[in-house]
C-alpha cells in the first residue's frame, strides 16, 4: 500500500474529510487530494506533523511493510481520561476568547472521538449534523449536558 492510500485510510478511520486535514495541517484541500492520490508527496517535517494527527507512526507512512499500530494513549493524566469518559456523551463546550468557535458557542455537541491533542465533535447546524476535529487547547471548559435537556 502506498503513501497515499496509507493517508487517505488513516483520515478515514479518524472520520475527517480531506477539507478538516487540511485545516489542521494548514495546506489546501487540493494538497491533500494530491497526497492520497500520490500526484505529489507531503514535505518530510508535514509527514511528521501528519502522523501525529492521525494517530499513526511515520514508520507506517512511509515504509512498506510496516504495520498500523495505533498511537493513541489511553492512559495518562486527569484530562486524557476525562475525555476518555466523556466519549459519546453530549457536552457543551467553552473556548478561550482567542479560539472561540462560533459554530459550537452556546450549542450542546457529542465528543465522538479524542486523541490526546485533538477532539472530534458532532453538533447540530441549522438542520444539519456536522463533525468537526478542535485541538483540545482551545478549549476553557467542558459541562456535561444530561440526557433530556
Amino acid at each position: 500500500m502506498g503513501l497515499g492510500s496509507k493517508i487517505a485510510d488513516a483520515r478515514k478511520a479518524k472520520n475527517m474529510t480531506q477539507e478538516q486535514l487540511a485545516e489542521l495541517m494548514s495546506v489546501t484541500r487540493q494538497s491533500i487530494s494530491r497526497w492520497e492520490s500520490e500526484q505529489s508527496y507531503p514535505e518530510m517535517d508535514k509527514i511528521v506533523y501528519l502522523a501525529e494527527i492521525l494517530g499513526v507512526s511515520c514508520d507506517y507512512l512511509l515504509k512498506d511493510n510496516c504495520e498500523k499500530t495505533e498511537t493513541k494513549k489511553e492512559s495518562g493524566n486527569a484530562i486524557t481520561r476525562l475525555l476518555y469518559g466523556l466519549k459519546g456523551k453530549k457536552v457543551r463546550l467553552t473556548f478561550y476568547s482567542e479560539a472561540a468557535d462560533y459554530d459550537l458557542v452556546n450549542s450542546n455537541c457529542v465528543i465522538k472521538d479524542f486523541d490526546g491533542q485533538w477532539i472530534n465533535v458532532e453538533y447540530t447546524k441549522g438542520k444539519q449534523t456536522e463533525n468537526k476535529l478542535l485541538p483540545v487547547s482551545s478549549i476553557l471548559s467542558i459541562k456535561y449536558v444530561r440526557e433530556g435537556k
